[in-house]
């Protein structure tokens, strides 16, 4: 395997940690400010659920999208497979799952190398040929060997928190509006601080995605030699998007920015998309097919 380190996706995921962490600096002095509770307090529940998704992201991760980890016994071709692909790309060989799904999609989980999940739908076990399939797998495999997986876990749920404080402010002003800076006012305030931390959050994490998924894609290239065979299935599986029921997709489109390829709707979706689009990552991959070819 000719693997390179990615030097512009570390410096990118270093510089999205750094912001978000400042960022929620402001947003923890913010809260305590104006809704009161005290630092502490914020602290040990911020630090509380910050553990909990570090430690338990695979899992938590797998159990929202109704994933069932699988023996080899079950899959024995998809578990050959994903340890094939893990001793090429010198990895561990992660957790295997699976989703019972008409959506062709896959995706990879965890905090670190050793503690990894590759989940593939079934239906794009269905969709795919073999050398199509583990142009997929690898791709999620140089997720895990990039590291990225637990930046976006990380950055997911900061995001969240401030989502959370949004949607549920009311409650964190204790029902009546005790703020410490002008009563009612103060839970105004810490909604307003919330909204823009989770905007600039979701605009951080939007640009981290899209470089991750073209450095994912020179990845498999890379553990497979074979850039054409990850294009073709790229464009499989955008195909087969068009002819899954909606209510499936909606179901699942929580998970967009993990997705080989996000589940996106309309306009609005597509220039929202955490991905960057089909067409150029499958140009990307076919300029690397042709640099592989003349060496």
């Amino acid at each position: 395997m000719n693997w390179q380190a990615d030097w512009g996706l570390r410096l990118r995921m270093f510089v999205t940690m750094f912001l978000l962490f400042a960022l929620y600096i402001v947003f923890a002095g913010v809260i305590t400010l104006y809704v009161g509770g005290g630092l502490l307090l914020f602290g040990l529940f911020f630090g509380g659920f910050s553990l909990v998704q570090y430690y338990f992201s695979d899992t938590l991760t797998l159990r929202s999208m109704g994933a069932k980890t699988v023996s080899a016994d079950e899959y024995p071709q998809l578990h050959g497979s994903i340890e094939r692909l893990s001793q090429q790309a010198d990895l561990p060989k992660p957790k295997v799952a699976v989703v019972d799904s008409k959506v062709p999609n896959a995706f990879a989980t965890g905090r670190n190398q050793r503690n990894a999940a590759v989940c593939v739908t079934t239906g794009i076990l269905n969709t795919l040929d073999q050398e199509e399939l583990d142009g997929v797998l690898a791709h999620e495999l140089a997720h895990v060997k990039n590291r990225d997986m637990m930046v976006m876990t990380i950055a997911s749920f900061l995001s969240t928190i401030a989502f959370m404080m949004v949607r549920w402010g009311a409650f964190f002003g204790g029902g009546h509006g005790r703020g410490r800076q002008g009563g009612g006012g103060g839970i105004v305030v810490a909604i307003l601080v919330s909204l823009v931390v989770w905007i600039i959050s979701y605009l951080l994490i939007r640009a981290l995605s899209r470089y991750r998924e073209y450095a994912a894609d020179r990845g498999a290239a890379a553990i497979t030699g074979n850039p054409s065979a990850l294009a073709s299935a790229l464009l499989k599986i955008s195909g087969e998007m068009d002819k899954v029921p909606k209510d499936d997709m909606r179901e699942e489109a929580e998970m967009n920015a993990f997705f080989i390829i996000p589940i996106k709707s309309g306009v609005i979706g597509r220039l929202f998309s955490t991905h960057p689009p089909t067409e150029k990552r499958v140009e990307q991959l076919r300029s690397l097919e042709r640099e592989m070819q003349a060496v």
